[in-house]
């Protein structure tokens, strides 16, 4: 079947091309009685606009680009992750809202990438997790506006959106003290300096050395942020040390401890606490309840297309960092001792 174009629909209303793409665009005004000419005309023969062809028009695609990182080759990380789902979920629908459309990519943010971005016109990209440096090197010569997410730059030639995640997990690891617990396993991702895990070791470190507990170097178990990694994390960490808690860097990594810990008889919070970070909708799900470091996904993702927006716009922003807080969410997987 022919698809049918605005030709059609000029020829079906007797008007020109020209008012057919004003009554469309409502870029000028046409009375009432034109409009919905070209209105029944379009329902009538199921005419759709060609996004392709009026962005080579107007310069503007609206396509967004989202990257998402991968902990390693042929990764599936953005389907494994809830924390990528939550957060997708909330730009895809808040960017639906302000006109435009998303593009994942699950693959590293790299030179081709931006290749990509290029070719398909985007009008701007939004940046999730930490890349090497030379990888935001070459964000300057890409000329797309880019909103980055969690990436911690010591510069601040970017809009950011991030967590002042230090804090939270000086917050969390206070807690796990404040209940007693002193001999505290911390399970992250690799710690790179200037990533999410680094930040939230240094509030790990800051909250026990406050408590004048010593830093115990075997007491950090790093790997991949996934929940498969954290159940045999969690394996070497009873069978490795004699910790009553674990403080995890993200909430999958948490509710995978608490499944092996399970599986190896040892009860939470009775006999390990675990403490988690992010605040999923899987704390609430999993057995016992996961008490964690909350902090607002949704918010997270509405406020960096909002940034994206007003870069693509060219609009002024109060300020080019958004730091959103923290908090310690109850459960009932860390006991007093």
């Amino acid at each position: 079947m022919r698809k049918v174009t605005i030709k059609d629909v000029a020829n079906e209303t007797g008007l020109s091309i020209a008012t057919v793409s004003y009554a469309m665009s409502g870029k000028k005004i046409l009375p009432p009685e034109t409009v919905k000419l070209v209105t029944n005309a379009i329902e009538k023969l199921g005419y759709v606009k060609n996004i392709s062809a009026s962005s080579l028009v107007s310069n503007k695609s609206n396509l967004i680009g989202v990257v998402i990182p991968q902990t390693e080759p042929g990764s599936v990380m953005v389907f494994e992750n809830p924390f990528y789902s939550e957060i997708l979920s909330s730009i895809e629908y808040n960017a639906r809202l302000q006109g435009y459309h998303v593009i994942v990519s699950g693959t590293n943010a790299d030179e081709k990438y931006f290749t990509l971005a290029k070719q398909r016109n985007m009008d701007g990209v939004i940046v999730i997790g930490a890349y090497p440096e030379d990888f935001y090197e070459g964000l300057n010569l890409s000329n797309i506006p880019i909103v980055l997410v969690d990436s911690y730059l010591e510069n601040h030639e970017y809009k950011e959106v991030k967590l002042d995640d230090i804090y939270g997990g000086y917050i969390a690891t206070k807690y796990l003290i404040e209940h007693g617990h002193n001999k505290i396993a911390f399970m992250s991702g690799k710690i790179k300096d200037g990533g999410v895990s680094e930040k939230r070791y240094q509030g790990y470190k800051k909250a026990l050395k406050e408590n004048a507990i010593p830093v115990n170097p075997k007491y950090v178990f790093n790997g991949n942020v996934d929940f498969e990694e954290a159940r045999i994390l969690a394996k070497r960490i009873v069978e490795e040390t004699d910790c009553t808690a674990i403080f995890c860097m993200a909430d999958i990594m948490a509710v995978g401890a608490i499944k092996e810990l399970n599986k190896m008889k040892i009860k939470v919070p009775q006999q390990i606490s675990v403490m988690g970070y992010d605040n999923l909708n899987i704390a609430n799900y999993c057995t016992p309840g996961l008490t964690t470091i909350g902090q607002d996904i949704f918010k997270k993702g509405k406020m960096a297309v909002d940034l994206l927006c007003k870069a693509i716009d060219n609009k002024e922003v109060e300020q080019e960092e958004c730091v959103l807080p923290v908090e310690v969410v109850e459960r009932e997987s860390v006991a007093k001792l």
